[in-house]
């Protein structure tokens, strides 16, 4: 697994330099700039301790530019259990201090002598083992896991008083550790897969190199465990679950695999479960549990890239209007995962910065069908595939387009695809809360666009939604091609409102340049709106009333006709 790149936080100007060199050493790494003091960051932000505490609650590594006193006090309440928290470190801002704070089971100390590499500086590493070892026991390498980390600092401690100790199976990582090691040492650190009991006076390491192949009859976390336990095979040293390609929607195999906090890998089906299972790792010792479950065991951590293929994943994301912090977590969290991404060239810049891995499809604005068609192929194949739109991906955007090109598809590798639809904050709603409430109470959103649908449609619509009395939100109110259509749809709507009914206007909500203007609809003309313009129309009970800073409020209030009393 790729360890989840770091965030780099920076308060000032000043700061960028450096962070522009440890972001070579981390490619992926975004560097977050404080608004209004940082200009050419990746993203900005409005609160350092809102970001760094959010980071933290992410699991997000963290490199701040800035004192560690002030790292310290901002995640002081957060400071809950040693050996959950994400690394953390202190950067000064000239570059000429690395210091590791937290994390130091998360590699913090690694991240720092990276780092100070980077910078051509020394790291602060304070910690006693790893000083003392030149290695740090607790945090073995990627693919071996520790047994017990309690356990594991006592063992530590008392090697630092002075114990020697001998080293049991392979531990390459170890060969260049200044360890007090001695064959006849009671102390041990036991590197193996094997199931047997830990005694006091040893360090278990357990590699990554056991899989589980299962031919799907229910098979559950539970039938896992004893499966390894027959086999006599810590559960530890599990890596993967394999399975038949034919199950890869199988849903007890995700919740299974997902209770186990182990990937699902799949490959070509195989004859008998142990085929299966050698299919799967080559060369492995396959013990056959029974004849729906067999495990492999391997001679080394597992690479789980090589075995199989996952199952592919699409995800439809909204971005919200523009700005970054209007994202929704989830979204940013799909778009570190994804191996492609496809959309409209301006929506793809907007999701950016990307990875150099991360493999981008940029098409034509209004080629929606190819684009999903070409998700589902990508997603098939094992990839994990985000079709991006602005705003809210349901709202007049490309869900529908995903949800038809499966509902139109014959092929089972399309309908395996693990297919997830997530939200954003849409144009409407991120100018109405600009505005203050005008959808407040019942409306209706409606684009004003007849390539998709017939103006006779439209028009029917606007005279029944005016009619009922609804708030009313304009998408794609006018273009070139349609610059007289706005202007009957305005006729239609005065028909049912008064000329003093407000009218809220706004432009790039969310983006660089925004504008947000109030205005009525006797006063309103289409020389007023462009196409990257949301329009919103308040009902009979909109009000508005001035803002302290300038302005006005509107709001649609929540009661109608006579107002209820307290």
């Amino acid at each position: 697994m790729t360890p989840m790149p770091p965030a780099i936080v920076i308060l000032g100007q000043g700061s960028l330099a450096t962070a522009r060199r440890i972001q070579q050493v981390y490619p992926a790494a975004q560097i977050l700039g404080l608004a209004g003091r940082v200009d050419g960051a990746d993203r900005t932000y409005t609160e350092f301790g809102d970001t760094v505490r959010g980071l933290y609650r992410q699991g997000t590594p963290i490199v701040a530019l800035c004192a560690a006193g002030i790292v310290i006090r901002t995640l002081a309440p957060l400071l809950l259990e040693k050996g959950e928290e994400p690394a953390v470190l202190a950067v000064a801002e000239d570059g000429s201090a690395v210091v590791p704070l937290l994390g130091g089971l998360g590699g913090v100390n690694v991240m720092a002598r990276e780092i100070a590499a980077g910078l051509e500086v020394a790291a602060a590493i304070t910690t006693s083992g790893e000083l003392r070892f030149g290695t740090c026991l607790l945090n073995p390498p990627e693919g071996y896991v520790l047994s017990d980390l309690e356990s594991g600092k006592r063992f530590v401690s008392d090697l630092l008083a002075g114990h020697r100790v001998r080293i049991e199976g392979a531990a390459p990582w170890l060969d260049q550790a200044q360890l007090p090691q001695d064959p006849q040492a009671q102390r041990s650190i036991h590197v193996g897969s094997d199931a047997q009991a830990v005694s006091a006076d040893e360090l278990r390491i357990y590699p990554r190199s056991v899989a589980v192949a299962v031919a799907v009859n229910g098979e559950g976390a539970q039938s896992i465990r004893a499966a390894l336990q027959a086999a006599d095979v810590a559960l530890q040293s599990l890596a993967c679950l394999v399975a038949a390609d034919e199950h890869m929607s199988d849903p007890v195999l995700r919740e299974t695999a997902l209770e186990l906090g182990v990937p699902l890998r799949f490959v070509a089906a195989a004859h008998d479960i142990a085929g299966l299972a050698r299919g799967a790792v080559p060369g492995a010792k396959v013990i056959e549990v029974s004849s729906r479950m067999a495990v492999a065991v391997a001679g080394q951590p597992l690479d789980i890239a090589q075995i199989g293929r996952p199952r592919g994943r699409l995800a439809v994301i909204g971005l919200g209007p523009g700005a970054a912090e209007l994202m929704v977590p989830a979204v940013k969290a799909e778009l570190a995962r994804a191996t492609d991404v496809l959309g409209y060239e301006t929506y793809v810049r907007m999701a950016g910065p990307f990875r150099d891995d991360q493999i981008r499809h940029c098409t034509d604005n209004r080629e929606e069908m190819q684009r999903a068609r070409h998700a589902f192929r990508l997603a098939a194949e094992g990839r994990s595939v985000i079709v991006v739109s602005s705003g809210d991906p349901g709202v007049f955007a490309m869900a529908a387009a995903v949800l038809e090109a499966l509902h139109e598809s014959n092929d089972p590798a399309w309908h395996s695809v693990e297919l997830e639809i997530l939200p954003g904050v849409s144009a409407s709603l991120a100018t109405a809360a600009q505005a203050g409430a005008p959808l407040g109470h019942d409306f209706c959103v409606m684009s004003l666009s007849d390539n998709l649908k017939p103006w006779s449609i439209i028009e029917k619509r606007l005279d029944l939604a005016a009619e009922a009395d609804l708030a009313l939100a304009f998408y794609n109110p006018i273009s070139r091609a349609r610059p007289w259509q706005l202007g009957r749809a305005l006729e239609i709507v005065a028909r049912h409102r008064t000329p003093q009914t407000p009218v809220v206007l706004g432009r790039d909500i969310g983006r660089p340049g925004q504008t947000l203007r109030t205005t009525t609809l006797g006063v309103l003309t289409p020389d007023q709106v462009d196409m990257r313009t949301m329009v919103l129309i308040g009902s009979s009970t909109t009000c508005t009333f001035p803002r302290a800073e300038g302005g006005e409020w509107v709001y649609t209030p929540r009661w109608y006709g006579e107002k209820p009393t307290s």
